[in-house]
């Protein structure tokens, strides 16, 4: 159910002592409505509260694509600047409104995960050099099991419907959870996509190959020359092994993207889109 406006409106003034912009900018193409030009900025300026600074500016794009082909039709995209430091979101949905409450959604939940992170930054190395403290980088990852080759097998089989993201959002995830790498589907390309840590807060992206070409990924995050291609699990499993590999990003037979991994025990695992 959509919130009314003029609730969202009142939320906003009751929270004053935020330091907000002076307004939040929408920019929509023409097939986007008046009322949902209006219904995006007051769920946006309702979030505002959750930062964990002065915002200094939020933009809002909003856009209706008319190609019949496109299941999910609208794209909501916020960006604000909270005390220097950018928080993206994006969602695509049926219609503009469930796209903006989907936005809403994953908004809040970007700017509440930034301000969780300043507070982990005022954390770290106090004290004693040699003392750990919340917000410090891990502890290096164990090495592989040497199992021998022919011993191994794929223990584990996870299929699941992957959520359309941006790069930048698919990095937050990776850190979140503590992966090696991340399979999502790219809301900006519209193709399944790998993206993985080469440093710290450095990532690469694996992309299918397009005829346009790779797009820019974003901040911090560089375009793989490698490009997947088609090929079954055995295939995968084999140049896993002969490049000593930590993971293998392909594609399956209906060219959705796979990644067959090794895991710690020497084993292989396998993940494949819904």
């Amino acid at each position: 159910m959509r919130d009314d406006p003029k609730t969202a409106r009142k939320s906003r003034e009751m929270h004053s002592e935020v330091e907000l912009p002076d307004d939040v900018v929408v920019h929509a193409d023409s097939g986007v409505g008046d009322d949902e030009r209006a219904y995006a900025q007051d769920k946006v300026a309702h979030l505002l509260k959750f930062a964990s600074g002065p915002v200094f500016f939020v933009k809002v794009d909003l856009v209706a694509h008319a190609d019949p082909a496109r299941e999910r039709s609208a794209f909501a995209k916020a960006e604000l600047d909270v005390n220097g430091q950018v928080v993206r979101a994006h969602a695509a949905a049926t219609t503009m409104f469930e796209a903006v409450d989907q936005l809403e959604w994953r908004l809040r939940e970007r700017i509440e995960r930034h301000a969780h992170s300043q507070e982990a930054k005022h954390l770290r190395h106090r004290g004693d050099d040699h003392e750990w403290h919340h917000g410090d980088l891990a502890a290096p990852r164990r090495k592989y099991f040497p199992r021998p080759v022919e011993e191994r097998e794929i223990v584990r089989h996870k299929t699941f419907a992957m959520s359309d993201t941006t790069p930048e959002e698919a990095a937050l995830e990776l850190e979140q959870l503590d992966h090696d790498f991340y399979l999502f589907h790219n809301i900006v390309t519209d193709e399944d996509n790998v993206l993985y840590r080469v440093a710290h807060e450095r990532y690469e992206i694996l992309q299918p190959p397009t005829i346009a070409g790779p797009s820019a990924p974003g901040t911090g995050i560089s375009t793989s020359r490698i490009r997947p291609s088609a090929m079954s699990v055995e295939t995968a499993v084999e140049l896993l092994d002969l490049g000593d590999l930590p993971f293998v990003f392909f594609l399956d037979d209906m060219g959705r993207g796979s990644v067959v991994y090794r895991r710690y025990d020497g084993h292989y695992g396998l993940i494949e889109a819904a």
